[in-house]
């Protein structure tokens, strides 16, 4: 999993996603039947982008903080050597496989880096703020069924049918 960069409680912490998106992204894992342990959690850019004394909001990286770092991303990725890559939002999106774009426009469908599947979805924060919009959320499980597919993982009855309509 790779997001865009750490936040002020990551920062403290020196561990990706504590904060409410890595509870969000907990309890995605947590349905995907995966441990948070089981994974290997990244960011795009190794370092908060703020302004001294800046506790919250951080500011989007810049290209060019996202190239000084990618060195260090690749190499991640050559010593995990992930079956797939999920990219958290569109920073990661576009740090990863030199796109721009929306996340609207990069998911839903597999992208390469290097021979490893990539898929992009909404990061955990957009869907926080966005106030938890159904259709924002079925669209991200169904990016993580695709994953789960893509990487073997069993699919229960009630996964797939997570967002179809109760009778």
């Amino acid at each position: 999993l790779v997001g865009e960069a750490p936040g002020y409680q990551e920062e403290r912490e020196h561990e990706p996603f504590v904060g409410p998106a890595g509870q969000k992204l907990n309890d995605i894992l947590k349905a995907m039947g995966i441990h948070r342990e089981e994974v290997y959690i990244s960011n795009i850019v190794k370092f908060r982008p703020a302004t001294p004394k800046q506790t919250t909001n951080n500011r989007k990286p810049t290209p060019e903080e996202m190239a000084a770092c990618m060195p260090f991303v690749r190499a991640e990725i050559g010593i995990v050597k992930p079956e797939c890559i999920i990219a958290l939002g569109g920073t990661a999106a576009e740090g990863l496989l030199r796109l721009e774009g929306s996340v609207t426009s990069m998911r839903g469908k597999w992208h390469d880096i290097s021979g490893t599947p990539v898929r992009v979805t909404y990061h955990p924060s957009y869907l926080l703020q966005s106030g938890g919009s159904n259709n924002v959320k079925r669209q991200v499980w169904e990016d993580m069924l695709a994953v789960m597919e893509k990487i073997g993982l069993p699919i229960s009855d009630k996964q797939r049918g997570y967002f179809l309509p109760k009778a």
